[in-house]
């Protein structure tokens, strides 16, 4: 109740203009949007522009039914985008940023499939972990296992045994103390037409935030994010309080 209060009394005391003023005031502030803009496209050309490593290790995963190479994972697509998802072994559920980021994938997924794209979530947990929350979320794109690989290890995702003993591991490109043994981030690969494979890209942390569209509605509101630390309001959805409508017909006679 304090917080409302004291959310209620910055927005009184915000300034209130005129019509005028206000067009003013916008119109400067679209300039820096636009100068955003096009700072993005600059970055995107860049991260196209990027070096690429050939993957040279022959990894498989433990899938629902079947086990699948890495080349398997593309689905026949040339570009796959692969979500390090945090659920370890005998975890009962995944952590809820990851669930959080991974609520905006289904609605992507069918543009990505006819853009050559293919997307897979990778867990260290196995498919007796995974499975079940994967249901329970209602998700339905595809998820794997790296339990009987070096995968998450080598992409810098989840710490080694010796990482814990040393209290020290390498995660967005700098060595950290070990604080969680499961870490997120996404990594990106490339199959060309003889079936190599390349990794052309990976991010982490904050990195994957451009991935967060409920974070770019939120920062047209007056508002913005509203949050004292990243995704501490971030529950998994079937744990909120107010649940989403169910889809139904607008236009039903």
């Amino acid at each position: 109740m304090k917080e409302y209060i004291a959310d209620q009394a910055a927005t009184l005391d915000h300034p209130v203009v005129s019509q005028q003023e206000w067009l003013e005031a916008r119109k400067k502030l679209m300039q820096k949007e636009k100068e955003l803009t096009h700072l993005k496209d600059d970055l995107t050309r860049l991260r196209m522009q990027l070096p690429w490593v050939k993957v040279e290790k022959n990894y498989i995963f433990q899938g629902l039914d079947r086990e699948y190479t890495l080349s398997d994972l593309f689905d026949g697509r040339s570009q796959l985008i692969v979500q390090h998802f945090m659920l370890g072994p005998d975890w009962k559920e995944g952590c809820p940023g990851c669930s959080f980021l991974a609520d905006h994938v289904d609605g992507a997924l069918v543009h990505l499939m006819n853009h050559d794209v293919s997307y897979v979530a990778i867990s260290r947990g196995t498919m007796a972990d995974i499975e079940p929350f994967r249901k329970r979320m209602g998700w339905g794109f595809k998820w794997v296992s790296s339990n009987k690989n070096d995968f998450n290890y080598d992409f810098h995702v989840s710490a080694t045994p010796e990482d814990i003993a040393n209290n020290e591991m390498i995660y967005n490109y700098e060595k950290i103390p070990v604080t969680e043994k499961e870490l997120p981030g996404f990594s990106v690969f490339y199959k060309d037409e003889n079936g190599d494979i390349f990794h052309t890209y990976s991010t982490y942390a904050r990195g994957a935030d451009i991935l967060l569209n409920t974070y770019n509605f939120l920062e047209l509101t007056p508002k913005g994010r509203n949050e004292e630390d990243t995704m501490d309001w971030v529950k998994h959805h079937d744990k909120y309080q107010t649940k989403a409508p169910e889809a139904h017909s607008c236009c039903s006679h």
